[in-house]
């Protein structure tokens, strides 16, 4: 069919305009024709390429299906001795899902907004527990989806152009694929402040965060890629070997951080509250210009969305990975039939004004009975592993 499309337009056109016609239409296949995702086998290595850099390799429903059913196989594969997973483009390794499908199929009745969850959840869960070395490149933004493709992951690599953050509260959303399970893990209350506030840590901080296991200098990641793929039969320890060494060279040391060697304290005292209501209180009266500050932000987000963040992370922090993806799941399905999610979604990704109108308004006028129904079960139609 493209080449009979091709020739007619030849048809029409004047001898010497056939050649950039050909060249305009060859691009235009190549563009079209252009897999999501990249998966290759190259030396020791699965290799995994988020390949939709225009779109800051957002995760697809169809990309989610590939990257599962080939993990899988490579965990079986006994000539596959090591998984990496990368991003296209430069800019980012992924910043989340499209979340502005996921509403408007929801409008239309459609199932993805079951399908694209559960299967998700269950990468994720695979990723966790898959039996070979794992190893996520997170160069550029990863937010939300992609989060969930590289922190389950055994190796996390950051570079000082990482951006890490969770901003699912400023959506009518909450931190998924499993943030209940690693940010209450995180040190201190820093999981607590970056699930509420959607803050983000760039660069080495992504590394101090225990977000990513090693950091290397962006200019060295082919090379790193490159050594990684001509191991021969290499175990984990082998290709920590090889992190490790790069992690030691990197110039790691030379930025200082300002969350970490500043507000910590600060985060730790006032993000302990058990409610919300009181994290906002205890920022308040902490009164210095960091702490207005992320009060001011809080403030802006779904009061639902930080009331069920909030006890996701508290819920999260003593269960599986497994139990807090089931977890999460029932959430995912109420907000999906709730307001805020699709109202987020209208103010931030469609018109743009930035100023969603949340039901309920205030903090106080979300109930525990209202609360209570985000967490509840979904019977046969929860998430099984």
């Amino acid at each position: 069919m493209g080449q009979l499309y091709a020739w007619r337009l030849l048809s029409r056109v004047s001898s010497f305009r056939r050649a950039s016609v050909i060249l305009q239409h060859l691009r235009m296949s190549m563009h079209t024709e252009a897999a999501e995702v990249l998966l290759e086998r190259r030396g020791c290595a699965g290799v995994i390429t988020l390949n939709r850099p225009k779109f800051l390799n957002a995760l697809s429903l169809n990309m989610i299906r590939q990257i599962y059913s080939q993990l899988k196989t490579w965990e079986q594969d006994p000539d596959t001795f090591l998984i990496i997973i990368k991003g296209a483009g430069g800019k980012a390794f992924c910043a989340g899902g499209d979340i502005k499908a996921l509403s408007e199929a929801k409008k239309a009745r459609q199932n993805l907004t079951q399908d694209l969850f559960r299967e998700e959840y269950i990468l994720n869960n695979a990723i966790a527990s898959c039996q070979k070395p794992y190893v996520a490149l997170i160069d550029g933004i990863t937010m939300g989806g992609g989060v969930g493709l590289s922190v389950h992951g055994q190796f996390r690599v950051a570079t000082e152009r990482s951006l890490f953050a969770m901003p699912e509260t400023g959506i009518g959303l909450f931190p998924d694929v499993g943030g209940g399970y690693f940010l209450p893990r995180l040190q201190g209350k820093l999981g607590y402040f970056l699930a509420l506030t959607g803050y983000r840590l760039k660069g080495r901080d992504v590394h101090r965060a225990g977000i990513a296991t090693h950091f290397v200098d962006s200019e060295k990641l082919r090379v790193l890629e490159e050594e990684l793929l001509a191991l021969k039969s290499p175990s984990a320890e082998d290709v920590a070997g090889v992190l490790e060494s790069y992690h030691d060279k990197s110039k790691m040391d030379q930025d200082k951080s300002i969350i970490f060697e500043e507000h910590m304290d600060k985060i730790n005292s006032c993000f302990s509250a058990t409610t919300v209501e009181q994290i906002i209180e205890n920022l308040r009266q902490d009164g210095s210009p960091f702490a207005i500050e992320q009060m001011k932000v809080i403030n802006k987000m779904s009061p639902t969305s930080l009331k069920i963040t909030l006890r996701q992370l508290m819920e999260g922090s003593s269960k599986t990975l497994q139990e807090v993806l089931i977890m999460e799941y029932r959430i995912t399905q109420a907000c999906m039939e709730g307001h805020d999610f699709h109202e987020g979604v209208r103010a931030v990704l469609i018109d743009k004004d930035q100023t969603p109108k949340w039901k309920p308004a205030n903090l106080k006028d979300v109930t525990d009975e209202d609360l209570n129904s985000y967490f509840k079960s979904l019977g046969s139609s929860d998430l099984k592993f």
